[in-house]
């Protein structure tokens, strides 16, 4: 019988001895392996993992003494040893487990994350809380060395150290990107150290030195070289760094060896104060592909994903257009690389994204014109309108999800002051299995409320281009908003050339009219086609732009189709279908013009792939039909 067999909470491992704590990681790495490799997930993370998330269990007492975990991805563990052994092969299906931490899923996941850099406030305001009740469990926050390039950490750091709360930190670093911080600060102390006025000083000093005492000097000489070089390593030491922020700092320890784990993590339980424990781990430890190529295996894409609902099986020869084998982030990488050859002001911006945005094209060619800030979204907007100020043409690509987290920035750095900024927003609408922190249902909204923005989304791979060379003729911000997966290709129906704010007429409809933009307008396409052959007239408007909207051919759809349905990958509070309905109040009508929405719900979108999803919120050409035919007889009753 296998040792993970017999661990249902998190108190079965205290009476392991460490050889049986050795053969449980073992263990627990086979088990992700086969499961990640089947259902995707966040494989390399969670195999660096598994060795420090057993220390914590066998030394913390969980629920109790609170654990939360940086990003969430690194926490597979974590699960199999919290009682989700049985459950674990449906990691990210769905009505399966979530891929990330999630407070309704275990009293052992004390809070959901998914974004970068949030533990440490978290968990300071877990610990504030207890102080405040007057209890006395302890609160680990567990992050990685990339969430400590997000200003949030930082920010987090600087508070707890200022109030001295009994807090662990337990810094997980893979040499992911730490390296970068800390060439960074190296590359600031050396320039103190190599200043002008430093140079003259120590020449001085020299000359002085060898005149006064010339049998001696060069060795006094020598000492204070030694003490320069002894400051300077003084000035680098992570504790002395840490110390500056009012934590204790301890380590690098192994993070893959049980003893130096258990014994560490049993010495800071006793410490009363803001501790930092710095763990080395390598990130795919014991999956030889994994560990030699970290970033392929970050993110693992399921055979799940290509399997079709029963829905989709039972009218594949309807699908209109096939899909290609690119997605859009390839399609945009393309682009990006080829105009880089003759614009010289284009640039690029990513947070921490380069591959996952399909920039690494570009950062090949033009190493000089690309820029990754770190996991910095803030700072990625407001850099790229800096760029914009002198005179470049930046982009900027980030998810949508992701994006969120610069609002304040878009606004008050791009926007107001009109600054040519293209945002590159990948992954909008519903992403799939990473589930509701990482769905991009919010741009829409978001964007079109923004002064001077233009707002579109393509409905394939012509399309786009077209909006990305759209783009670069406006003098003033730009957004293009685009899924994740496959984009199709329909060469038959070419793209008419752009006009700002000017929808497209794919099909005219007299009882009603699909109005859509970007992934949404083929199912729409589709469903018109099937109520087509219930003697059903259904219009398709590609509207191409949400910001500024297409007033005009909006209003030729009230004068010529009864009833109107928007479709949106996007929250329905907001998005397009508040977009169309404030336009509609404005038309002075002489009768009133029904309109229905289908969109995303005002409540979190469980993981699942992206067709079950789709299938269960109406957003494919099932439910576009099924909502029409609703629609349609509600005013024609027999």
């Amino acid at each position: 019988m296998s040792l993970l067999s017999k661990i249902d909470a998190p108190s079965d491992l205290k009476n392991l001895t460490q050889d049986q704590l050795e053969a449980l990681a073992t263990e627990i790495r086979s088990e992700m392996i086969e499961v990640v490799t089947s259902n995707g997930g966040h494989l390399a993370s969670s195999l660096g993992a598994v060795e420090l998330i057993i220390a914590l269990h066998y030394v913390f007492e969980a629920p109790d003494d609170k654990i939360i975990f940086d990003v969430g991805h690194q926490a597979y563990a974590h699960k199999l040893l919290t009682g989700r052994r049985q459950a674990f092969k449906s990691l990210r299906l769905k009505d399966g487990l979530s891929g990330f931490p999630r407070r309704e899923e275990s009293h052992y996941d004390c809070f959901n994350s998914g974004h970068s850099s949030t533990s440490i406030s978290a968990s300071l305001g877990m610990a504030v809380g207890r102080d405040l009740e007057k209890l006395n469990h302890r609160v680990v926050a567990v992050i990685g060395d990339g969430a400590l390039t997000g200003g949030m950490a930082m920010e987090a750091i600087n508070h707890a150290g200022a109030m001295g709360t009994n807090l662990l930190v337990v810094f997980n670093d893979n040499r992911m990107s730490i390296s970068h911080n800390v060439g960074a600060l190296s590359q600031y102390l050396s320039l103190k150290l190599t200043s002008p006025e430093h140079i003259q000083l120590r020449e001085r000093v020299k000359k002085i030195l060898g005149k006064v005492m010339p049998h001696k000097g060069h060795r006094l000489i020598r000492r204070v070289q030694r003490a320069e070089e002894a400051l300077k390593a003084f000035m680098l030491s992570p504790t002395t760094f840490m110390a500056a922020w009012g934590f204790k700092y301890l380590g690098p320890i192994d993070g893959h060896n049980f003893d130096r784990l258990i014994e560490a993590f049993k010495h800071v339980k006793n410490l009363n104060r803001p501790i930092l424990l710095h763990v080395l781990t390598t990130k795919g430890k014991g999956f030889p592909p994994a560990e030699e190529n970290p970033l392929d295996f970050h993110g693992l894409g399921g055979a799940a994903k290509t399997l079709p609902t029963a829905q989709e099986a039972g009218a594949l020869e309807l699908i209109f257009p096939a899909p290609t084998k690119k997605s859009y982030t390839d399609c945009f990488g393309d682009y990006l690389a080829q105009r880089g050859s003759w614009d010289n002001k284009l640039s690029v911006v990513t947070a921490a994204m380069s591959q996952g945005t399909g920039l690494e094209k570009f950062f090949a060619l033009y190493p000089d014109r690309s820029f990754d800030v770190g996991i910095a979204e803030q700072h990625a907007v407001t850099f790229a309108a800096g760029l914009a100020a002198a005179g470049l043409r930046p982009v900027v690509a980030v998810y949508s999800t992701f994006l969120q987290r610069a609002f304040d920035q878009l606004f008050h750095d791009v926007a107001l002051p009109n600054l040519a900024v293209v945002v590159a927003v990948d992954r909008a609408g519903l992403v799939g299995e990473d589930g509701p922190t990482h769905h991009g249902g919010l741009d829409l909204g978001m964007l079109r409320m923004l002064p001077n923005f233009t707002v579109m989304a393509p409905r394939d791979e012509e399309e786009f281009t077209a909006m990305l060379d759209f783009a670069f003729k406006l003098n003033g911000p730009v957004a293009i908003r685009y899924p994740r997966g496959s984009v199709p290709s329909y060469h038959n129906e070419p793209t008419s050339a752009l006009e700002l704010g000017r929808a497209e007429t794919m099909i005219e409809g007299s009882d009603l009219t699909f109005v859509t933009l970007g992934q949404t307008v083929w199912p729409a396409m589709e469903a018109a086609k099937r109520l087509k052959k219930r003697s059903i007239s259904a219009g398709v408007i590609n509207l191409r732009f949400i910001k500024p909207l297409d007033s005009q051919t909006l209003l030729d759809i009230c004068q010529k189709s009864r009833l109107i349905i928007t479709c949106e990958e996007n929250s329905l509070i907001g998005g397009l279908y508040g977009a169309v309905c404030e336009l509609l109040a404005s038309f002075k009508l002489n009768k009133p013009m029904p309109i229905k929405g289908l969109g995303l719900t005002d409540a979190p979108i469980a993981h699942a792939s992206q067709s079950q999803q789709r299938a269960s919120l109406g957003l494919d050409a099932y439910g576009l039909e099924k909502l029409a035919l609703e629609f349609f007889y509600e005013f024609n009753r027999p």
